[in-house]
């Protein structure tokens, strides 16, 4: 399958993340919300290597991507499984669901004029999926940067009374688009403010289920803050 996601190593953690901590504990005809499904793929891979009697309902903006997902879609016959919009789901109705997953753009920056304005997280990088937390799913999938102010994405799911069940952590080279030297400089300033943690070119990159307190026994999140602020 072809991809056009800009990192196959992230959208393959990605596709891993949402089988083990999600897909794999889906019993019934659970209804999944995707936020920014990309090309489809990492969502496709897991649904072609897993059971899942229920749907996933993807929102994506960019409307090439929303045509590539929906040939794979159709190209695998996934359309009863799996269906993409091609809008914004801060936008929508926000459809009823057991799960919200994403990996969503976390790129630290000034503003928006980087290589690749869809991957701008906002100014700390953690503003898109602090937004997504406060949608008030009871449980979420989010792909986290250790580089993207983690601590106040923590301290968010903590304030909307979500704890963190289980996560997975990915060590990552900067890539591409990270290593833009304005891009760059903007994450070197996050980390003198203790906003951005990595270790040379390398950062953490993890797949955290959070889980509302009232689903959940344990809680990861003092376990997760320490690991992804100690490069």
């Amino acid at each position: 399958m072809k991809q056009v996601f800009y990192c196959p190593e992230e959208s393959n953690f990605y596709s891993n993340c949402l089988e083990n901590l999600v897909l794999r504990d889906c019993h019934k005809s659970e209804c999944i919300v995707e936020f920014g499904s990309g090309d489809g793929s990492p969502v496709i891979n897991s649904l072609l290597r897993n059971r899942f009697e229920g749907l996933i309902q993807g929102f994506e903006l960019n409307p090439t991507a929303w045509k590539t997902a929906n040939s794979y879609i159709d190209e695998y016959n996934l359309n009863h499984k799996y269906v993409i919009h091609n809008s914004c789901l801060f936008d929508s109705s926000q459809p009823e669901a057991e799960y919200l997953v994403a990996n969503p753009p976390y790129l630290p920056a000034p503003d928006q004029d980087i290589y690749m304005p869809l991957l701008f997280g906002g100014i700390d990088g953690a503003t898109v999926t602090n937004n997504l937390l406060s949608l008030d799913y009871q449980n979420v999938l989010l792909l986290v940067s250790s580089y993207s102010n983690p601590q106040s994405t923590i301290n968010h799911a903590k304030a909307h009374g979500y704890s963190v069940t289980k996560f997975f952590v990915l060590p990552l080279k900067f890539g591409y688009y990270s290593s833009e030297p304005k891009v760059k400089k903007h994450i070197e300033e996050l980390r003198k403010h203790g906003m951005a943690f990595y270790s040379g070119d390398y950062y953490y990159l993890a797949g955290v289920l959070f889980q509302k307190l009232s689903n959940s026994k344990v809680d990861l999140s003092q376990e997760l803050e320490k690991l992804m602020t100690s490069l």
